[in-house]
């Protein structure tokens, strides 16, 4: 009988032991607290198989021993202060010796302090955007599966479904801070190999971190059922050595040079109706087709058809319109800062003249231009005006540019000759441009912060208090939180002005005017 029982424990012992091998089991993964969440996971798997060895090698041993067919006679007892010590005393220490390891895994993993580079990643249906807070620029990651491999009509490569046009590429070594945010429904950005699993909350900012000590490509998806193209939503994540990673950034912003001259060149160009329709379709299948289907029919009661559309088919400034800017309401979003000026005239002269709608109508990019000048135009307030809360047209990046326009770097405006003192009027002007650049993606262009993460400066204690507490956190920011210390960051006249823009603008109106010297002799 002995032996019986060594053949039950065996078995139930085998699946832990053997656990590291087993293709099913958890991954240890590439970082340091993914090797912690392994360790929990098995350390958890072992607790559990004692007890289930104890528990029902217990019973199978009384069942055995204890039947009836040999004589046994079941004890009668009740009221037992031993028994009732021993069960509730022994489950209480194991869940005691589950839960220290688990919760000393658990604030590791929510611990994003000292990091050494803080990116903000925004989930929308259906794509990623990466802003590289440190380095002020930022680009979107898109599905780069051949659409004719997800139809079917081409055999599917190795990494189907989980491949992407513009990987996230982050340094090895270094601690790097998430900020997680969504444009439109909640979406979760998940990456196995390095523990992080952080859901992506729209007017919510939830934090995560990683640090990776292995350079390599890294694959992950959105772990949220955020829509029809749930599954159409991957990650990628490159690691690069620092040497690597430090001339990657250097060549982003090149890049970004180059786009900025390439899209005021085009804003000269006028292409030819073939060209627009070959440019167009490549944008469309790449962005439209997933909603609105290749052959324009839509989904009905979830897309409208663009095939003989009211709007494919009406006014091209309505067109235009709905492109640059969306529909509040609806899942149509935004294309002005993810398709360039030239994209989007090749996309909307697609529109009218595919599927049969043959409008006749060609749209170039100085008319994308000025569309969008004349809508800024039209409702954005004087940068001057103390409550503007528009960006104006001139600080918006060029649409379609992965990085900021040149302008728009930590030196966000032209440094003066010296620190002379400057206006009300110019100081309001710049800062608004500081702000615009380098405040606004936590503290949103109206000042009104993002409730539960980021504080409000419209009416707060920090903008009409005194200026030294308002220098100082700008200055050399704000431990534990989100605030970033933008004394290297920004010139002593951007700082000046961004302070002096925050503490007047709102309907703030201290009347406080900073100038860069005050910034020097705080301690820049």
């Amino acid at each position: 009988m002995k032996h019986w029982l060594y053949y039950v424990a065996a078995a139930l012992l085998a699946p832990p032991i053997l656990a590291a091998d087993m293709p099913l089991n958890m991954t240890q993964g590439v970082t340091e607290i993914s090797g912690k969440v392994y360790s929990l996971h098995m350390t958890i798997l072992y607790i559990c198989c004692a007890i289930g060895v104890v528990v029902f090698g217990a019973m199978i041993y009384a069942m055995i021993n204890h039947r009836k067919s040999k004589g046994a006679v079941a004890a009668q007892f009740h009221e037992s202060t031993k028994v009732e010590i021993a069960w509730t005393l022994v489950p209480f220490l194991i869940l005691v010796g589950m839960a220290v390891p688990a919760t000393k895994t658990l604030i590791a993993m929510e611990d994003p302090s000292n990091a050494e580079l803080t990116i903000k990643v925004t989930g929308s249906q259906w794509k990623w955007r990466y802003d590289y807070f440190d380095h002020d620029f930022g680009f979107y990651s898109i599905l780069a599966t051949p659409r004719a491999q997800i139809e079917g009509a081409e055999a599917k490569g190795e990494h189907y479904l989980l491949e992407v046009d513009n990987p996230l590429v982050l340094p090895a070594n270094r601690k790097v801070r998430f900020l997680m945010t969504s444009d439109d429904v909640i979406h979760s950005w998940w990456v196995p190999a390095f523990a992080v699993k952080k859901d992506a909350n729209p007017g919510f900012i939830n934090e995560a971190w990683t640090r990776v000590d292995k350079p390599g490509i890294y694959r992950g998806q959105c772990a949220e059922l955020c829509g029809k193209d749930h599954g159409f939503m991957p990650i990628v994540v490159q690691v690069l050595a620092e040497d690597e990673f430090d001339a990657w950034v250097a060549t982003q912003k090149q890049k970004a040079v180059a786009q900025a001259a390439e899209a005021a060149a085009a804003l000269s160009q006028t292409l030819s109706m073939d060209e627009l329709m070959a440019q167009g379709e490549k944008v469309y299948l790449a962005s439209c087709a997933a909603c609105h289907q290749p052959n324009g029919a839509g989904l009905p009661g979830v897309f409208p058809a663009l095939k003989g559309s009211p709007i494919a088919a009406g006014p091209v400034a309505n067109h235009l319109e709905i492109v640059i800017n969306g529909k509040s309401g609806t899942a149509m979003q935004a294309f002005a800062k993810q398709l360039s000026a030239t994209d989007i005239a090749a996309v909307v002269t697609y529109e009218r003249n595919a599927w049969g709608n043959n409008t006749g109508d060609t749209v170039q990019a100085a008319d994308v231009n000025s569309h969008s000048a004349d809508g800024a135009a039209s409702s954005a307030p004087s940068s001057t005006e103390p409550g503007a809360d528009a960006t104006p047209a001139a600080t918006e990046p060029s649409a379609g540019s992965q990085t900021p326009p040149v302008a728009e770097t930590a030196q966000v405006a032209e440094e003066p000759a010296s620190n002379e003192p400057l206006s009300m009027d110019e100081l309001m002007a710049r800062g608004e441009k500081v702000y615009m650049t380098a405040c606004v993606a936590c503290h949103q262009p109206n000042g009104a912060g993002l409730p539960g993460a980021f504080p409000a400066l419209k009416g707060s204690p920090i903008a009409t208090g005194p200026v030294t507490d308002h220098l100082d956190i700008v200055i050399k920011g704000k431990a534990g939180t989100a605030m970033q210390a933008f004394g290297s960051q920004l010139s002593a006249q951007d700082i000046a002005a961004v302070v002096t823009y925050e503490r007047n603008a709102w309907g703030n109106s201290t009347g406080d005017a900073v100038q860069a010297t005050d910034v020097n002799n705080h301690g820049k």
